[in-house]
Formats: structure tokens, C-alpha cells, sequence
């Protein structure tokens, strides 16, 4: 069994198994690297948001 009967056997399983390896290895490469993580201190804190539901006393200024 030579390398062009496995090339012709198995040609899908390597071209998306080898495409699938280097698509996940790019994606950590691109989730390691810091200049796409922005520092700590950088980020903005969230504001607070309340939400009081009106109240038919409050409406009738009771």
C-alpha cells in the first residue's frame, strides 16, 4: 500500500481532517493571543439597572 492508493482511498478524511486541525489550531492561536483581550482595567464597569414596576397606589398619587 503505497502513499497514492491512501491519497486515493482516503482523500476526503485528509483534506478535512488536516483543514479541521488547522482551523482549531488557528483559533487558539487567535484566543491566546493578548492583543485581542483587553486589559482589566481598561473595561468598563456595568451600571446598575432597576426596574420598579409602577404601581396603581403611585399612579393615583396615594
Amino acid at each position: 500500500m503505497g502513499l497514492k492508493t491512501i491519497w486515493r482511498n482516503n482523500r476526503v478524511l485528509i483534506v478535512m481532517g488536516t483543514g479541521l486541525v488547522l482551523i482549531h489550531w488557528g483559533w487558539y492561536k487567535i484566543q491566546s493571543n493578548p492583543i485581542f483581550h483587553p486589559k482589566r482595567d481598561e473595561l468598563p464597569e456595568p451600571g446598575v439597572v432597576t426596574y420598579t414596576p409602577e404601581h396603581k397606589n403611585r399612579a393615583k398619587g396615594k
